[in-house]
């Protein structure tokens, strides 16, 4: 990962200022990008209630940045983060040395909420990631997969906090050992879940357990025709073998042994993503997975694949989509948002935005799935930029 920059959020706002103004002048139109909003929404007249494009902008594209669109749409239709930047509350969690994304993110968050013009640019926010990720300003088509977990992990370190907790046992975590500091943010509250496995030598018995923290659960397709999400889901969640290369090293048995592993979720997050592995890579053979898949707009139980002891929030609703269409090599990504103010879908195909009928969000081009447990309220900005 590149080295990040020193400068502070203050350095940072004047940056953004100056890029607008730096910018060729020209009469506002639907690609118009402007700040004014966020800096002096409060002393507005009209409601926010009754602005046009509340949460309905487009983006316009910087050249093969559909992906990014994309997930920054469905970013935008999470209301709980939406609200956190809008509020100002991120402002005294962010860590000065590194929250110029965050602090981009505020700003293009409130951009697109705050609905006063039919399409904004996302190019501050695309050229602060790109500071970071040179692959992200590239004109050429990336993966929104890899892009929605590099921002959420962006964001988490900018807002994390950091807390003494207790060891639990024989138990890892994919993240580097942090003792008994554990970190939170408004991305952990959200999005991280846990995964349980629990690993069983098939020479001595002996069962050991291991946990892993996960923002997005990418589950394998089990079909080339059609399918449904839960067999995706019973498909991950299978009890597997370890043999050969894969075998672990059992301390009872003191040598390396098969093994039988079977995971559940330990910890179910608020918002469950979903990727789906459509995209098959074996050797040099590469493919892409066409397969219709089948996915609940409301009432996903998750119960079966959770731990018994934490099924509290078993039944999820689907709040947004990204969608891939094409081959592997190209293609073009689309979101599908359910906007929380009229409960109505949408389509987001950069700055083309259309209401579309609940009929229309299944879809086989269906990419990545956002859940959520919990029914969203409308955003609202309570704090001066």
């Amino acid at each position: 990962m590149a080295s990040q920059s020193t400068s502070t959020p203050d350095d940072f706002n004047i940056f953004y200022s100056l890029h607008f103004l730096s910018r060729p002048t020209r009469p506002p139109s639907s690609e118009t990008v402007h700040l004014e909003h966020s800096k002096h929404s409060s002393e507005e007249s009209n409601d926010e209630t009754n602005q046009p494009y509340q949460g309905l902008t487009g983006l316009r594209n910087l050249g093969n940045t559909c992906y990014m669109n994309a997930v920054l749409q469905c970013l935008c239709s999470i209301s709980p983060l939406v609200e956190y930047f809008l509020s100002g509350k991120y402002v005294t969690a962010l860590h000065k040395e590194n929250g110029e994304v965050a602090t981009a993110f505020a700003y293009l968050m409130a951009d697109m909420w705050l609905g006063e013009f039919e399409c904004i640019s996302p190019e501050v926010f695309r050229s602060v990631i790109g500071d970071l990720c040179p692959a992200f300003t590239k004109k050429t088509q990336q993966d929104a997969q890899e892009f929605l977990i590099y921002v959420l992990n962006e964001l988490h370190e900018a807002l994390k906090k950091s807390y003494k907790r207790r060891c639990s046992g024989n138990t890892s975590t994919s993240r580097e050992d942090r003792g008994t500091v554990s970190e939170t943010s408004i991305i952990t509250q959200l999005f991280e879940g846990q995964l349980s496995y629990d690993i069983s030598c098939l020479a001595c018995q002996t069962t050991t357990d291991k946990n892993e923290v996960f923002t997005v659960l990418s589950l394998p397709i089990p079909s080339e025709s059609a399918c449904s999400l839960q067999d995706c889901l019973e498909c991950f969640f299978q009890q597997d073998t370890l043999t050969w290369n894969n075998q672990i090293h059992c301390s009872f048995c003191g040598t390396k042994q098969d093994a039988a592993v079977k995971a559940n979720i330990g910890k179910a997050p608020k918002m469950v993503i979903f990727h789906l592995k459509r995209f098959d890579y074996q050797g040099s053979y590469k493919r892409k997975l066409g397969t219709n898949i089948y996915y609940p707009l409301s009432n996903l139980d998750l119960s079966p694949y959770i731990y018994p002891l934490f099924r509290k929030n078993p039944k999820y609703n689907l709040c947004a989509v990204v969608n891939h269409f094409g081959y592997l090599d190209g293609g073009h990504y689309t979101a599908f948002c359910k906007h929380t103010l009229t409960q109505n879908w949408y389509s987001f195909d950069d700055a083309q935005v259309s209401e579309i009928p609940q009929s229309s969000v299944q879809s086989a081009a269906a990419y990545l799935l956002f859940y959520s447990c919990k029914a969203f309220s409308v955003p609202t900005k309570t704090h001066k930029y």
